[in-house]
């Protein structure tokens, strides 16, 4: 790993742990996929997500796609997913064009994940 991509990811995990999460209420549990389009890929926007994830207790995977979009699923309360888009809309390094976002089917995931 070369010295800046661990500075960088030294940054995201910084930045993401610092995010102050408001109280949420519980809530049904739901699946989303959600496609980020725009400049999300080489700025730490995977790592991020995982991190935030992780940090909530949600599951599901993150992942680059070849266009150059980042694709995820993320399972948890409707609260919680919608909080995790903003942040990810919101980041000052990523440039956020536009979000899609469906309703998939419930997993069993355990944690989160970044497929590689």
């Amino acid at each position: 790993m070369s010295v800046m991509k661990k500075i960088r990811e030294e940054y995201v995990i910084w930045h993401a742990n610092r995010i102050k999460f408001p109280a949420f209420g519980s809530g049904t549990i739901i699946r989303k996929k959600v496609i980020f389009s725009g400049k999300v890929q080489k700025v730490g926007f995977r790592l991020e997500i995982h991190c935030i994830a992780h940090r909530m207790k949600l599951t599901g995977w993150v992942k680059n796609l070849e266009d150059g979009s980042v694709e995820a699923e993320i399972q948890g309360e409707e609260s919680r997913i919608n909080f995790l888009v903003h942040c990810m809309q919101s980041l000052k390094r990523a440039s956020v064009k536009k979000v899609t976002m469906i309703d998939v089917s419930i997993k069993d995931d355990e944690n989160f994940t970044i497929v590689r």
